[in-house]
């Protein structure tokens, strides 16, 4: 097999358990009380921390350039809506619509040379365009669609479940709701659908500060002059990033609760599983980056795990319910299905 088609099938074997993995690591954290989601983003990013290191170690602790870590920085402010967007709208509508401006923000920054990096070229590049055009079209269809998330999940009857609530205990959690639960249906899908939108454009840039590197590692009179081409020895930096910004976020917020904030230890292990699934995602992402280009494995890796996401929350999750939903699901997925596919063979 030729080095091309060995990088080929590198990256689509790469872009494929990222999509599985991305579109599953929520799963675990829909039957357990996440409160407003800051003890969890917390617990979540020390998981992603402690892969960092052990990917660091296999790696034989590659250069470490500080600036990677502003990628780290900008995915965990983004992350910190996560917990809103599930509650309001869902874990499957939640990851459509923020994996479609995740891949339109990605994608436009890697094809046109955004933010100071250099404009990629792939083999057809109007193969290449309409599928990032029909990931557009896609995520305006996912804002009609409704799900199935109740309007206050303070009662004893929507509280997610892993034990069951006593009777007597039903005033003191509903002192203990979060915002989010406060939201009627109509400000929850509002709410839900524009964090949804910023989260995905914030995560649509967070791979800007490598590509940079790498860029500008090819000129002789940059700081980063000789900087490793491979998108994974700058996994610890980025890493490194979200840890740090999670925790300095989740110390500002121990501030705001003056000392006592809402901690949840049912959601530790879930919690944890989920940023272990994620970083492992990542590092698949970064390998694909590296082997289709950035132009190609955004539409990809990011128009993929909402299949995923919407498989679970309509057959397990119970999310999405009613034929119009249904049908406006298929055919936004139609839609994602033929960019995607538009994506690949732009780069054979």
């Amino acid at each position: 097999m030729s080095s091309n088609g060995t990088h080929l099938t590198t990256g689509f074997i790469s872009s494929s358990v990222a999509i599985i993995l991305l579109g599953s690591n929520l799963v675990p954290l829909k039957k357990c009380d996440t409160g407003d989601g800051m003890f969890l983003q917390w617990v979540l990013c020390a998981a992603i921390g402690l892969v960092a290191l052990m990917v660091n170690l296999i790696l034989h602790c590659p250069k470490f350039w500080p600036f990677a870590m502003l990628g780290g920085c900008i995915w965990a402010t983004g992350n910190i809506a996560v917990v809103p967007i599930i509650k309001t709208i869902g874990l499957g509508l939640g990851i459509f619509i923020w994996g479609s401006f995740n891949s339109l923000t990605g994608w436009a920054s890697s094809r046109f040379g955004w933010f100071g990096i250099d404009a990629q070229e792939v083999s057809k590049p109007l193969l290449n365009s309409t599928g990032a055009g029909l990931s557009i079209v896609s995520a305006f269809i996912f804002l009609f669609i409704k799900s199935g998330i109740p309007s206050n999940t303070c009662t004893t009857d929507t509280t997610p479940l892993i034990t069951e609530h006593a009777i007597n205990q039903t005033q003191e959690n509903c002192r203990d709701c979060s915002w989010v639960d406060q939201l009627s249906t109509e400000q929850c899908h509002i709410m839900g659908c524009s964090l949804a939108v910023i989260s995905g454009i914030l995560h649509g840039t967070t791979f800007v500060p490598i590509t940079y590197i790498k860029d500008h590692s090819k000129r002789n009179d940059s700081i980063y002059a000789g900087a490793s081409q491979y998108d994974l020895d700058y996994v610890f930096a980025h890493f490194s990033g979200i840890f740090l910004t999670s925790t300095v976020y989740f110390l500002a917020y121990c501030i705001a609760m003056k000392n006592n904030p809402k901690l949840y230890p049912e959601a530790i292990l879930p919690g944890f599983l989920s940023g272990i699934l994620w970083a492992i995602a990542t590092c698949c992402w970064l390998i694909a980056n590296h082997s289709l280009s950035a132009a190609v494995s955004y539409p990809l890796i990011t128009g993929g795990p909402g299949f995923i996401a919407a498989m679970w929350g309509i057959f397990m999750l119970k999310e999405i319910q009613g034929l119009q939903n249904y049908l406006l699901m298929i055919f936004a997925f139609s839609i994602i299905l033929t960019g995607t596919l538009c994506t690949a063979f732009s780069k054979i």
